[in-house]
């Protein structure tokens, strides 16, 4: 007899079919949308601003890119890589209406507008032809992806040649001790931090649950050599709390 069961994946810690989790991913976001950038700032303790500088000064942007932020919806990383690089453009792609409305809101979305572009979409299937972007970005969103090698296989794909792919995302800490420590932090600081600011705790919850299923730092090195990407390289940020990756398509 033929085994039926859908297929699973994580939510959190919890298991959930993978045609379900796209769903609650959603349901997240817009949730958090209205209080997401305050968060981060709280969260982080204003930390998440010098990693997203970081990232700027590797992927080093300039005029003529055409750069695609996928779960970018709050401009965060748009405006920064405009503001690098005034003759580039950028497109905005986020699975969350409501993320995106409040990049929308921001003050610089309005003086862009000439050169920034917001589109509704799915990471794992881009609404975007193939080689139509110089430069892709992901931050802070691929681990909420179902399927994160079909993630990186789009990204691919629609890089043109020479094409660079960058991803920021939270990682694991090289020393046990300091794992534990930020562990501690994590799960009895930032839900109730989520329920105070934002009135949503699960949602908190889930995101600290996400960060400890995320692969490490090797094994996702690994995941964008499999997607066809060469010169693949990675620099912890904060001893490890999260990390910049970098690959190419040559």
């Amino acid at each position: 007899m033929n085994d039926e069961r859908p297929k699973q994946t994580h939510f959190g810690f919890r298991s959930v079919a993978e045609d379900e989790k796209a769903g609650l991913v959603h349901g997240v976001f817009s949730r958090v949308a209205s209080k997401y950038d305050i968060m981060n700032d709280l969260m982080s303790v204003g930390v998440h601003r010098l990693w997203k500088t970081a990232m700027m000064d590797w992927l080093a942007p300039r005029d003529g890119q055409h750069l695609l932020d996928v779960a970018g919806g709050t401009g965060d990383i748009a405006f920064r890589f405009l503001s690098r690089a005034p003759g580039a453009r950028v497109t905005v792609c986020d699975m969350t209406e409501s993320m995106l409305v409040e990049g929308r809101k921001r003050a610089q979305a309005d003086r862009l507008s000439d050169r920034l572009a917001w589109v509704t979409g799915d990471a794992m299937a881009l609404p975007f032809a193939d080689a139509s972007f110089d430069r892709y970005t992901i931050s802070f969103g691929i681990r909420n992806v179902t399927r994160i090698p079909d993630a990186l296989a789009e990204a691919y794909r629609v890089l043109k040649p020479g094409g660079r792919l960058m991803v920021l995302e939270f990682s694991q800490l090289p020393v046990p001790a300091m794992q534990w420590a930020y562990d501690r932090y994590s799960f009895n600081v930032i839900p109730p931090l989520g329920q105070l600011v934002a009135n949503d705790r699960d949602s908190y919850q889930y995101l600290v649950e996400s960060i400890r299923r995320f692969p490490d730092q090797e094994s996702f090195a690994t995941m964008i050599r499999q997607a066809g990407f060469g010169r693949v390289q990675y620099r912890n940020l904060s001893m490890g709390i999260a990390a910049l990756h970098s690959g190419w398509k040559l």
